[in-house]
C-alpha cells in the first residue's frame, strides 16, 4: 500500500495524522494524483516535486502557518512546478460500505463514449456509471486507488430526496469498504446531501490534475 492509501485508510477508521501543526510530504502514488490535503492541524502533500522546495515554498506562504498548505500562492507556485492545475479546494467526505441492494432503481451506462463516462475516465480508473430517473451515479477509483462517487440530480426534481437516495446508493454499490466524495464547501446542497447519506468530513482536498 502507498503512502497515501494508508494515510486514507487510517483517516476512514478515525486515525488521522497528528494535531502538530507539521506537514508530510510524500512521493505522488501515481502519475496522475497529485496534491494536497489538508487535517487538523496537519497537511499531508502528495508530490514528486522535490521535498526540500515543497517546505521553502510553504515556509514563504503569506498565511498562518496552520494553512499553508491551502494558501493560493503557494498552490499556485505548486502548480508551476509541476505543471499540473486544480479546479477548487474540496471538503473531502467518507462513508462505510453498506450491504444489501441500493434503495433505489439504477441503470447501468455501459457505453465508453457516453459524455458522463468520457469525462469521469479522466479523473478515475474502473468507472461505472448509473441512471435513475432525474440523476447519475458515478463510481470509480481515484486518488490512491480509492473508490470515489459523485452524482448529479436534474433541476427540475431536485429537493425530492433523489441525491440523497444516490449517494446512499453509493454505500451499496462500493467493493470497497468505505467510499470517497468530494463537495466543494460552497455548495451547500450538496455538502447536506452527503452528510445526510451518512458521509463524514475527514479533510479538505487540493487535487492536482493533467491537462
Amino acid at each position: 500500500m502507498n503512502e497515501v492509501a494508508r494515510i486514507l485508510a487510517d483517516a476512514a477508521r478515525g486515525e488521522f495524522p497528528p494535531m502538530d501543526g507539521s506537514t508530510t510530504v510524500v512521493p505522488q502514488p501515481n502519475p496522475r494524483d497529485a496534491g494536497v490535503l489538508a487535517f487538523t492541524a496537519h497537511s499531508v502533500i502528495f508530490t514528486d516535486a522535490d521535498p526540500a522546495w515543497v517546505r521553502a515554498r510553504l515556509a514563504a506562504a503569506s498565511s498562518d502557518p496552520l494553512a499553508a498548505s491551502m494558501n493560493p500562492g503557494f498552490l499556485v507556485a505548486l502548480m508551476a512546478r509541476t505543471g499540473l492545475h486544480m479546479n477548487t479546494i474540496d471538503l473531502l467526505t467518507v462513508a462505510d460500505h453498506l450491504p444489501g441492494a441500493p434503495p433505489l432503481e439504477l441503470r447501468e451506462i455501459e457505453d465508453p463514449e457516453h459524455p458522463r463516462v468520457a469525462r469521469a475516465l479522466k479523473f478515475r480508473d474502473e468507472v461505472r456509471v448509473w441512471a435513475a430517473d432525474g440523476g447519475v451515479l458515478i463510481l470509480g477509483r481515484g486518488v490512491a486507488g480509492r473508490w470515489e462517487a459523485a452524482i448529479e440530480v436534474d433541476e427540475a426534481v431536485r429537493h425530492r430526496g433523489l441525491g440523497r437516495a444516490l449517494a446512499t446508493a453509493a454505500r451499496h454499490l462500493t467493493p470497497g469498504d468505505v467510499v470517497w466524495a468530494q463537495q466543494s464547501p460552497g455548495n451547500a446542497r450538496s455538502v447536506r446531501t452527503f452528510q445526510a447519506a451518512g458521509y463524514r468530513p475527514v479533510a479538505s482536498e487540493a487535487l492536482l490534475i493533467a491537462g
